[in-house]
């Protein structure tokens, strides 16, 4: 028999492999998630995760990343899996810090984030495009189609892990995992959060007017 997958924070963690928070053992040991531990950019993911989220908003990243990975097997949807794992890892970092954003807002700065990540582990420039790009975009209405496979999913997760719009096509998979991991009044706390980047949007300034 295979030996299952260790979690971290489980107290038997992989010799350098820092402890991930308690609270995220529940969903790390769901197998999309546990078959990725022990790589290392999904490991360094999941670092950066513990180290710039609070534990609400990676608990949200978390089940994003699972309602995704649900929904492209359900789909049979080809998709880089290790780099959804990164995207959804980044996707709201945006949403934490207190210094200004610039256009785009917070999935800009995300998006940001998540570049810099990635070109820190020689990510390709290609696969960078495509991630980050996945980031950028998430809070639109709906995906473009030509977005690519990880954007498209990352929009379909959070949106359905915040609002509920999809939960027709993966019935039950969306309370299944707020009672794994839950937190409570989630949704108003991330609106609470999203209204609080408008004042330190930072916008272009305005061209003086010729005399």
């Amino acid at each position: 028999m295979a030996a299952r997958p260790e979690v971290p924070g489980s107290g038997r963690e992989e010799a350098g492999r820092p402890p991930l928070p308690r609270a995220w053992q529940p969903l790390l040991a769901r197998p999309p998630l546990a078959e990725l531990l022990g790589d290392p950019l999904a490991d360094a993911a999941l670092a950066e995760m513990a180290r710039l989220l609070p534990t609400p908003v990676a608990l949200h990243s978390l089940r994003t990343f699972l309602l995704a990975d649900a929904r492209a097997r359900a789909g049979e949807t080809a998709y880089d899996r290790v780099g959804l794992l990164a995207v959804a890892a980044f996707h709201d970092t945006g949403l934490v810090g207190r210094g200004p954003l610039g256009r785009g807002g917070f999935p800009a700065r995300g998006a940001e984030l998540l570049d810099r990540f990635l070109a820190g582990r020689q990510v390709d420039d290609a696969r960078r495009r495509a991630l980050t790009r996945a980031v950028r975009e998430h809070m639109r209405p709906f995906p473009a189609s030509g977005w690519g496979p990880e954007a498209r999913l990352l929009h379909f997760g959070a949106w359905l892990d915040v609002t509920g719009r999809g939960d027709r096509r993966l019935p039950g998979e969306r309370r299944l995992l707020a009672e794994l991991a839950p937190t409570p009044w989630f949704a108003l706390s991330f609106c609470a959060r999203v209204a609080a980047c408008v004042p330190r949007r930072v916008l272009p300034a305005r061209h003086a007017a010729p005399r």
